[in-house]
């Protein structure tokens, strides 16, 4: 079992940038595939991107191109760089971890804010 906590939040003006950590507690976060969404005040939990074992990654039409999702398997974490940021990113953002052999539950943080706006 694991438990992850996001960090890193904050406020940015447009264009700025911001990394977001996903730390892990608890069995090493380098057996699950980790995911990060945002939800928006009023709206529906979006899928931001996703990190499955080594450095396979995807991500979502919106953020493709200037986020970029990573390990540190050295500091059980993983990270959600985002550059060129833009008031529509203003969410809290969350992590999740699935272990990567589909068994078991999915495991959430509890969030940070990010906050772009000039």
């Amino acid at each position: 079992q694991v438990q992850v906590a996001e960090s890193g939040g904050g406020l940015v003006q447009p264009g700025g940038s911001l990394r977001l950590s996903c730390e892990a507690s608890g069995d090493p976060l380098s057996n699950y595939r980790v995911a990060w969404f945002r939800q928006a005040p009023g709206q529906e939990r979006e899928y931001v991107g996703r990190i499955w074992a080594g450095k396979t990654t995807n991500y979502a039409d919106s953020v493709k191109g200037r986020f970029t999702i990573s390990r540190a398997n050295a500091r059980n974490a993983v990270y959600l760089q985002m550059n060129n940021l833009k008031p529509g990113d203003t969410a809290v953002y969350y992590c999740s971890a699935e272990h990567l052999s589909g068994f078991g539950d999915t495991y959430w943080g509890q969030g940070t804010q990010v906050t772009v706006s000039s």
